[in-house]
């Protein structure tokens, strides 16, 4: 979702620093730097964003509440990505959302942005018992669909290595998204506008 089909950042940063600033006094970070510790494939986000060891409960308690309303306030589709989506379903392609991000904050994301209706399945890392690269979110909305892979095709999109690892541990195809928050890729199958995407699944 986050730097595949919205460009979140500004919101969730807003609200990382509101966390840095009321609890620890520390200066705002930039939208590249959270973006960039997001996307590590390893990382230790607590220290990353508030310099502790832990994500602390109080931490987590207004970082939700703060988020829950901040997160609608910024967001948008990338461009061509509605009409991407509008012509998938036309089509009778099936699309779901598969996030590392909360499912509630998804849900509300997508909802604001008029595409929510578009999608089958939404699933969220609270979903889930691991959240990507494993692939029990795309599991679970492979067997949503009833996934036959003797007749049917998948594909995942995403925009940074744990989407593609995902994929691959889930056994289907990935296109990387390199017009969002990952530029640069070096992945075989890369996509540079949402139409590509068209081109090669229909």
């Amino acid at each position: 979702m986050d730097g595949t089909l919205i460009d979140s950042k500004k919101d969730i940063t807003i609200s990382i620093n509101y966390i840095r600033d009321l609890h620890y006094g520390l200066s705002p970070l930039s939208e590249d730097f959270v973006v960039e510790a997001i996307n590590m494939n390893v990382r230790n986000l607590p220290k990353l964003f508030y310099e502790t060891d832990i994500y602390e409960d109080k931490d987590r308690e207004v970082f939700e509440v703060h988020y829950a309303s901040q997160c609608i306030q910024n967001p948008y589709l990338y461009d061509g990505i509605k009409d991407m989506l509008d012509s998938l379903v036309n089509d009778d392609v099936k699309v779901s959302v598969a996030t590392n991000a909360p499912t509630q904050f998804a849900l509300r994301m997508l909802k604001s942005l008029h595409v929510e209706h578009l999608f089958d399945v939404i699933i969220g890392a609270d979903k889930v018992a691991i959240s990507k690269p494993n692939p029990e979110m795309l599991n679970n909305i492979l067997d949503f669909y009833n996934f036959d892979k003797n007749k049917d095709s998948a594909w995942m999109v995403g925009d940074n290595s744990k989407d593609i690892q995902s994929a691959a541990n889930a056994g289907i195809n990935a296109m990387f998204a390199t017009w969002g928050f990952s530029p640069q890729s070096e992945y075989k199958i890369t996509v540079k506008h949402p139409k590509e995407i068209l081109d090669i699944v229909l």
